[in-house]
């Protein structure tokens, strides 16, 4: 459908206990593909579900021209569900079994309406999107979880929608699924509407939508074209923010040089009136006016600071809250060619083929795992770390600590604040250094003393990262488990300048190719099929 879209009118939300979402937003969501961006808790898994219908707004309206599909973050799936109920075919298959059974039963002719062709039209939407291998009576515990998503995307597009929300659609998928699901967001023509943080698939979008203090902002372009014209705009603010303080000081300098003037004109004139003798009720008269002047030229410069800065707190507001870590991590540093891990014929249950894995990392290597989901790829970490033992196989490590940071970030202990969570971590470092560089991991003030246990998934990670990059002894290799998995676009940016900053060795797992690519992955190791293979770097754009 061409003239698919989605409007909002004054569209306001707020949860039962009265927590506002959202206050009269406003938008049109036109055809093509559109990528829906902002930080974590602005709401917009909750928008999608408005959109969808799921939940009724306060007040204000949306209106969806075309039919509707939408495929949430957490597929609200029971294990005891088939693939074809999963799909929604299942009542048409069966209804086709029957009639070919010779059943004339009226009722399956109504479920079946249009759709005599649904198995054929079902296997190649299978098989589009890598899940040929599938049947209809498969059962959902069978399936992994990029497989789940794969097959709710499968259901969506099946029902042939006019306007599609996807939420997140690429967690959990490998890189041959990712693949898949660009090929459909390349082909799609309605309306699409993607909320993401995978920067290779918002680089395929028509425009980004860009949620923030409660407006929604439409960028013409890909993500690209949207980081450009973002970093265009912070210049702007933050050149406005540094003539407003010029602005300011000038104004305040000027007022207290007024003052100072006029204290000496009263001054002046208060002896001059008493040298001249005047009668002191013209007197009065005299050095009243001179004071009302002096006041009104005060009330003037007053005015002016005020005006500056009002100008100044309005640039404040302008200059968007992204900012990088900076960071120089003591005591990270590895000597080049030092072997930091070695393991030969690694083997354990079955997962490595063969005579079994191999796998050296030397110094301050930067290495990516890559591989379908349920290769190995978190257990092989478990194994550098120590936290499994192989079956078999000979493994060496250096003296170096070995840090790994897992998918849940559980590193540090909930009921205790930042600080303490770093204290225990560097208990020899002097409080004001622990302050210190909390701040420059953007804990400034009582933000130091916030529980972790309390923490936003972007704060967790920073907090994690301080305590990891500072710890006694400081880590030689850090292992990172799918590390920008629900982390907003600013903390996945926050992480990068981190890992940047770090001097050691690291082997990272992930599918987000910008993001490896940004940490400067050098070496690209491929677990599949219970083989572990050094592989070339994937293109641009593959």
């Amino acid at each position: 459908m061409s003239d698919a879209y989605v409007v909002s009118s004054a569209l306001s939300f707020s949860w039962p206990d009265e927590t506002p979402v959202f206050d009269r937003l406003s938008f049109t969501v036109p055809g093509g593909r559109t990528g829906l961006v902002a930080p974590n808790g602005s709401g917009k898994s909750t928008l999608l579900r408005l959109i969808a219908g799921e939940l009724a707004p306060t007040s204000g309206s949306v209106t969806v021209n075309g039919t509707l599909g939408h495929l949430p973050q957490t597929l609200p799936l029971t294990t005891g569900l088939t693939v074809a109920e999963v799909l929604g075919v299942a009542g048409v298959v069966a209804a086709i079994d029957a009639v070919e059974r010779g059943e004339v039963d009226e009722e399956h002719f109504t479920t079946i309406g249009e759709d005599w062709d649904i198995e054929e039209r079902t296997r190649a939407e299978l098989d589009r999107l890598g899940l040929g291998a599938l049947t209809l009576d498969q059962g959902l515990e069978s399936l992994s979880g990029g497989q789940v998503v794969t097959l709710g995307l499968a259901a969506q597009l099946l029902a042939r929608p006019d306007v599609l929300l996807l939420d997140e659609p690429t967690n959990n998928l490998d890189p041959d699924a990712r693949q898949r699901l660009h090929a459909v967001v390349d082909d799609w023509r309605g309306c699409l509407l993607v909320v993401s943080h995978d920067r290779s698939l918002l680089d395929r979008m028509d425009r980004i939508a860009e949620l923030e203090r409660g407006e929604l902002r439409s960028y013409g372009g890909n993500f690209t074209a949207y980081e450009e014209a973002v970093s265009a705009e912070r210049e702007v603010a933050e050149k406005n923010v540094r003539h407003a303080e010029a602005e300011l000081k000038r104004e305040k300098r000027e007022m207290q040089q007024a003052r100072e003037r006029a204290e000496r004109r009263s001054g002046n004139a208060a002896h001059n009136i008493k040298n001249a003798g005047l009668p002191k009720i013209l007197a009065g008269a005299r050095q009243r006016k001179a004071q009302e002047s002096a006041g009104k030229a005060g009330n003037t410069h007053a005015d002016r600071v005020g005006e500056a800065r009002a100008k100044l707190d309005e640039a404040g507001r302008a200059v968007r809250d992204d900012t990088r870590l900076v960071l120089d991590p003591p005591g990270t540093e590895v000597p080049a060619g030092r072997t930091l891990f070695d393991a030969r014929k690694l083997r354990l249950r079955g997962l490595f083929a063969g005579e079994g894995a191999d796998l050296s990392v030397r110094g301050p290597e930067r290495i990516a795992l890559t591989g379908p989901n349920g290769a190995g790829k978190s257990t092989l970490l478990r194994i550098i770390t120590g936290q499994l033992a192989p079956e078999e196989g000979e493994v060496r490590r250096a003296d170096g600590r070995v840090a790994y940071l897992s998918q849940r970030l559980d590193l540090l202990d909930p009921a205790l604040s930042v600080a303490e969570n770093l204290a225990a971590f560097a208990p020899t470092m002097p409080e004001a250094d622990r302050m210190n560089l909390l701040a420059r991991f953007l804990f400034r003030g009582q933000g130091a003393h916030l529980r972790a246990g309390a923490l936003s998934g972007g704060e967790l990670l920073r907090a994690t990262l301080a305590c990891v990059l500072s710890a006694e002894p400081a880590p030689h290799l850090l292992l990172l488990d799918e590390p920008t998995n629900n982390l907003d676009l600013v903390s996945v940016g926050q992480l990068e300048s981190a890992l940047t900053s770090y001097r050691g060795a690291f082997l990272v797992v992930s599918h987000d190719e910008r993001f490896l690519t940004e940490i400067g992955v050098t070496r690209y190791l491929r677990l599949a099929e219970g083989e572990l293979r050094e592989v070339a770097a994937p293109r641009a754009g593959e």
